[in-house]
């Protein structure tokens, strides 16, 4: 019997290992951990949870991750901490979700080279080098990049040794450069989306696109509304940027990097961003009020790129395959 588009997109969901690269709510020990349920219920089997980024304190990243750690633990029915690729599997085999964590930016590790491995124990597995602004150990896309710094390098040396994955989202274009030339393992950005398609300067050029399938990593392409040139969740424009990203860094080198974020009582987004303009300047974020391709969305995702005759092996390697094999490769 012949399948529909939509009834074989289902299957292919269904049997396809979903990794979403980063959540987008944000880190803060307050949020409610209940909403990770999205994440399960669309069939999500491993999301990267953002615990810190530079706009935090190091010592505020500690305490949300300890309290993330907290909660999850006391639902191991539900979640499991990953802190290897065979606990990614057990999860699998379980019907658990894999939860590892990310911090976004290096003010994280307070000038230290020992708190990378400190971090890499508590099931942190990716970092980014900079979240929009310089620090100590490079430059941000919203900033005047310098490239990186010799702590920069030491973190990446450090960094390769302790199996965390080197992430440049966020990150300038000579960091993300030499980032990338530098580390002796694959390199990621976990939500990026492409600077052909939507000129912001969040998004990455080609070269960087095609810099990072060198390493043998995986772009992740990102849901939010800004940085895809839409007006809202528009799956059609996400699977755009997908698409760019197939033709410039081969299909083998693309996934997901969502940056969904729920939404939370005690935080206004949107102020934040106002309020703080060297991180969001106000040229790139003109009256920004996010919107996000959700979870849920990507079994309608899975039918689109279906329609647009990418084959099954492709899809299955852009809903999780691709950052699966980086993960194998990175956190020994």
């Amino acid at each position: 019997m012949q399948i529909n588009p939509s009834e074989k997109a289902r299957r292919l969901y269904e049997s396809a290992f979903v990794w979403d690269a980063h959540s987008g709510f944000m880190p803060d020990r307050r949020v409610d951990l209940e909403n990770l349920r999205l994440w399960r219920d669309a069939g999500v089997g491993f999301l990267s949870i953002n615990v810190g980024f530079d706009l935090m304190p190091w010592h505020a990243t500690v305490g949300t991750l300890a309290a993330f750690r907290h909660w999850l633990q006391l639902r191991a029915d539900d979640y499991l901490i990953a802190t290897s690729i065979d606990d990614i599997d057990a999860a699998r085999k379980t019907g658990r979700m894999a939860v590892a964590f990310d911090i976004e930016g290096m003010v994280a590790l307070d000038g230290r080279i020992e708190m990378v491995d400190f971090y890499r124990g508590l099931g942190v597995h990716q970092m980014l080098f900079a979240y929009n602004r310089n620090n100590a150990a490079g430059g941000g896309c919203h900033d005047e990049d310098g490239g990186l710094t010799d702590f920069g390098r030491a973190v990446i040396r450090e960094m390769n040794r302790v199996g965390m994955t080197i992430d440049v989202s966020h990150t300038g274009y000579r960091t993300s450069i030499e980032a990338m030339e530098r580390s002796g393992k694959p390199v990621i950005f976990s939500h990026s989306n492409s600077r052909a398609l939507k000129a912001h300067g969040r998004n990455i050029t080609d070269d960087q696109i095609k810099a990072c399938a060198a390493t043998g990593g995986v772009v992740g392409a990102v849901g939010i509304n800004l940085f895809m040139g839409s007006d809202g969740p528009d799956v059609g424009r996400y699977a755009d940027h997908i698409d760019h990203l197939i033709d410039t860094a081969g299909p083998d080198h693309v996934g997901i990097g969502l940056d969904f974020a729920f939404p939370v009582a005690f935080e206004d987004m949107d102020k934040m961003v106002s309020d703080n303009p060297g991180f969001w300047p106000a040229e790139d974020y003109p009256d920004f009020h996010a919107q996000f391709v959700s979870p849920s969305q990507l079994i309608e995702l899975t039918d689109e790129l279906l329609r647009r005759r990418h084959g099954e092996e492709v899809i299955r390697g852009v809903l999780g395959g691709n950052f699966s094999r980086v993960a194998r490769q990175n956190w020994a």
